[in-house]
């Protein structure tokens, strides 16, 4: 026997049902292409209608109340490295790209995990899922958003969020679990709704492990736009992009430099949040 014969090529199968997508669902895709870069637009122009001066003045401010003193001088020398290095700019675009990312990631992300948590058939359910959507290379992530919504911004979008999702429905779903009981029990013994127990007992209590799937959400989503300049999504990965076909090595270290900037700055911020959350609810 032939063994081309028995060859499966998911493409074949992947391909016509794109076409029908593309086909029938059109104003739909470019709806959801709209609002997507509106929101964007929206938040770039915020970022860079401030003088880079006065916004890195502004984080370092918010930081420190928010932190502490050595997360805003963290927060003042990555903004200041993305600004001398010439990458303000770029900088300004992954930071938004990631904060749409994250935003849509967290708003499927919770509603899901706390269904998981109560309902343990639809965790059964869900869990290979996202196995799958952890194992598979996160560039895989942008052939179907690429052939769905074309090159640009929204597609680096819909790849992030698909990223950026089972870390934090993981993380809701074990923070959720791991409430003890008996608050609960408390809550529906003195007639609260489920609303009530959800928003003043179960949400409070699982904080700290819903602040540790955000930051983990927050990176990832980070790494996938940076990945997503392959794309056209702009910002540093698309400066790392030229960098890399034009064998420019200063635009790509530096480009590389910046991202480690823009990481450090989320990472510490996000963590210095959880883990003065976590000292003030100790003390």
């Amino acid at each position: 026997m032939n063994p081309s014969i028995l060859q499966f090529s998911p493409g074949a199968l992947l391909a016509p049902a794109v076409d029908w997508l593309n086909t029938n669902l059109h104003p739909l895709f470019s709806a959801i292409s709209y609002v997507v870069e509106a929101v964007l637009s929206a938040i770039e122009a915020a970022l860079l209608s401030v003088p880079p001066y006065a916004l890195i003045a502004i984080v370092v401010l918010a930081a420190f109340f928010a932190v502490n003193l050595r997360a805003a001088i963290l927060a003042g020398l990555c903004l200041g490295f993305c600004l001398i290095v010439g990458l303000w700019t770029a900088s300004m675009q992954t930071i938004a790209l990631v904060t749409v990312g994250v935003l849509i990631s967290v708003l499927i992300a919770f509603p899901i995990g706390v269904l998981c948590s109560r309902h343990k058939t639809l965790e059964a359910v869900v869990r290979p899922v996202l196995d799958v959507m952890q194992t598979v290379p996160p560039w895989v992530y942008l052939i179907p958003a690429v052939m769905i919504f074309s090159l640009g911004r929204v597609p680096a979008i819909i790849a992030t969020i698909v990223y950026g999702i089972p870390p934090m429905l993981r993380l809701t779903t074990l923070a959720f679990d791991q409430v003890p009981r008996e608050f609960i029990e408390l809550g529906n013994a003195i007639g609260a709704h489920p609303r009530s127990v959800l928003w003043k007992i179960e949400i409070p209590l699982a904080k700290q492990t819903l602040m540790v799937g955000l930051n983990q959400c927050i990176l990832l989503s980070l790494a996938m736009v940076v990945l997503a300049g392959l794309v056209g999504a702009g910002g540093l990965g698309a400066e790392v992009t030229r960098g890399l076909t034009r064998m420019e090595m200063g635009l790509g270290v530096r480009a590389g430099l910046a991202i480690v900037a823009v990481a450090l700055l989320l990472d510490r911020l996000s963590r210095g949040l959880l883990n003065r959350d976590g000292a003030l609810r100790t003390a």
